[in-house]
């Protein structure tokens, strides 16, 4: 058909010329067909032409609105579609971000407003690392960020080809749609260095044609991708002081502590495996592996995990199973890779008892650094107690201080003792003169005297070697215990002078009452269960009294609660609440009197009210 749109690149794989390249690939021998991004939609106005009858789903490589502006019409031609994970909120919840987006004293570079105007329903996320069949299709999943923080492509082979469909990571042998699209903040070179990333990890799949969503097919993908590695390496390289080997990450991640100890130096937040002589592994903690920077925001789409690390596991290191990952605490850096480790890699997770409740309900307290998912728990570990994993035992101890939610790991590898510490304290380490900086925010719920009980857990343990999530390893030495003995004291010390604690002992984060869950989303007129907890600041007996404050039309049963407080006591009580019409982040509160003490509307809680 002259002037058609469409070009027929392999048998049953078209190209569709729209606001971006749309490629249809159709079942062998059938008729349904699933597309590749679809553009402004006009691949429907052509399905007769391409043998196709149906388009039954659609992958989207990433979520600017070249890619998918037509995606309303899919929806209604009852197409489901599939997105990134990383980015699904820019498609199903997008006006989130068109809410609350800053406009004014904006250091946030990322594209994201090239998003979709209105949320469109996403059938489900895509799942990396893996195949799955669509339109009598299999699809394997690659995790390709650069482009956008989500960006993803797509391989499935055809006419004895490995086809590439790269979305927007290459454009052309060595060259890229956008530069402006990769440069997500400021001052870093996150999204460049992930493209150098990305070029290797596809290489290593070695396709044999790339089908980019602007630009023409490339069959040669080793030369295309490799000279856009170097291109880009040369690029991020002219905006540093020191060159920066990004293909090193990807081959030589892991530092040997000792011949059975490794450590991540490429993840944010050190990742260590504990290697077995049968070939299995154990990681504590896996947050962003092979990390290149933390874009602006705190939005789903800015964090991505990804597995980039493992392959150098199985191919420097003799792994054969992830087998256990093992969190030191709760926070994002450090468990947001878990659920994929456990998805693609069958890896369990073992959490110690008191992170767990914080993993699988991230939003029931309001702490920081969660992550955005539940992070089940496989197993869950006794604090005080050991456990074994192969030929090593591991002892698990409370940790509070830089979070009341953490542990510390003891175990004994090669002849050393070893102490896992996650980011209780800043470590100096090489530093002469310097001190240890203790590692504490007060909404992590720190308490005083939490250091001392650290310093004093090292003492009694007396590690050769501690480990920590974001510092060099360091060797230990009877100073450095008297040190940290010293700063915990010295904690102690600086915060009674400060705080009137002899008189009124408030929690360090000044928070006297809470309310959980602390985010809930609830349906129009349904009834709620909140838990409300009340510490006294007192070191004799008070009667408290608790009043809810509500909108307007809001119910609640009791609606006021009187307590008696023992000293220094905490109590917690229930209450439901039947709530009102539709809306967002609706607050509530508990008044709260203290005895003589009105602290007024001291804790609160935010709710989503969905249409019933």
């Amino acid at each position: 058909m002259s002037g058609s749109p469409v070009s027929e690149i392999l048998p049953g794989i078209f190209r569709i010329a729209d606001t971006c390249n749309v490629y249809v690939i159709r079942e062998a021998g059938g008729t349904d067909a699933f597309a590749v991004d679809f553009g402004s939609g006009i691949a429907l106005d052509h399905l007769a032409e391409m043998g196709v009858e149906r388009i039954t789903d659609v992958l989207m490589t990433h979520h600017h609105r070249d890619q998918g502006q037509g995606l309303p019409r899919a929806v209604a031609e009852g197409i489901r579609i599939h997105v990134p994970a990383a980015e699904r909120d820019l498609f199903d919840d997008v006006e989130s971000m068109w809410q609350s987006r800053p406009v004014w004293n904006d250091y946030n570079l990322r594209q994201d407003r090239f998003s979709l105007l209105a949320s469109v329903p996403v059938h489900d996320v895509v799942p990396e690392y893996r195949g799955r069949e669509y339109a009598g299709t299999t699809v394997e999943v690659v995790p390709t960020p650069g482009h956008t923080t989500g960006s993803t492509t797509y391989v499935v082979k055809r006419a004895g080809q490995r086809v590439a469909f790269t979305g927007d990571l290459i454009y052309a042998p060595g060259k890229v749609w956008s530069i402006a699209a990769t440069q997500w903040s400021f001052v870093d070179n996150e999204g460049p260095a992930m493209t150098v990333l990305s070029c290797h990890q596809l290489l290593d799949l070695a396709p044999s044609l790339l089908l980019p969503s602007h630009g023409e097919p490339m069959d040669d993908p080793a030369h295309a991708l490799g000279t856009l590695a170097e291109r880009m390496t040369e690029y991020v390289n002219s905006r540093r002081p020191f060159p920066w080997d990004l293909k090193g990450l990807l081959d030589n991640p892991y530092t040997a502590l000792t011949d059975h100890l490794l450590m991540n130096r490429t993840s944010n937040s050190y990742s260590y495996v504990l290697l077995s002589a049968t070939g299995a592994a154990l990681i504590f903690d896996y947050g962003y592996d092979t990390y290149t920077g933390l874009p602006p925001g705190s939005d789903r789409a800015s964090r991505r995990p990804w597995l980039a690390s493992i392959p150098a596991l199985r191919r420097n290191h003799g792994v054969t199973d992830v087998e256990v990952a093992i969190p030191t605490h709760y926070h994002d850096d450090h468990v947001a890779g878990m659920n994929l480790l456990r998805a693609v890699e069958g890896t369990e997770i073992w959490v110690p008892e008191h992170v767990a409740a914080v993993l699988e309900n991230p939003l029931d307290q309001d702490l920081p650094c969660t992550w955005y998912d539940p992070v089940p728990a496989d197993r869950k570990l006794r604090l005080g107690e050991s456990f074994t994993w192969h030929e090593y035992e591991i002892t698990v101890h409370d940790l509070p201080g830089h979070t009341v939610y953490a542990a510390a790991y003891e175990f004994m590898v090669d002849g050393k003792r070893v102490l896992v510490t996650g980011d209780q304290q800043v470590s100096q380490g090489g530093i002469d003169g310097a001190r240890e900086v203790l590692n504490y925010q007060y909404r992590n719920r720190q308490r005083l005297g939490d250091y001392q009980a650290s310093a004093e857990l090292y003492r009694r343990v007396r590690p050769d070697l501690m480990i920590t999530g974001h510092w060099m390893p360091r060797w230990i030495t009877d100073g450095y215990l008297d040190q940290v003995t010293a700063v915990g004291d010295d904690q102690v010390r600086i915060h009674r002078d400060l705080l009137p604690l002899d008189d009124l002992d408030i929690a360090l984060d000044g928070g006297a009452a809470r309310i959980a869950p602390y985010y809930s989303r609830v349906e129009a007129g349904s009834t709620t269960r909140y838990r409300i907890t009340v510490s006294n600041p007192r070191r004799t007996v008070q009667k408290a009294v608790l009043r809810l404050v509500l909108p307007v039309g809001w119910v609640a049963v009791p609606d006021v609660v009187p307590l008696s407080l023992p000293p220094l006591g905490r109590e917690r009580v229930e209450v439901e609440v039947t709530v009102g019409q539709p809306c967002r982040r609706a607050r509530i509160a508990v008044d709260v009197s203290i005895g003589t003490l009105h602290l007024g509307q001291h804790a609160e809680a935010v709710v989503d009210v969905t249409e019933a």
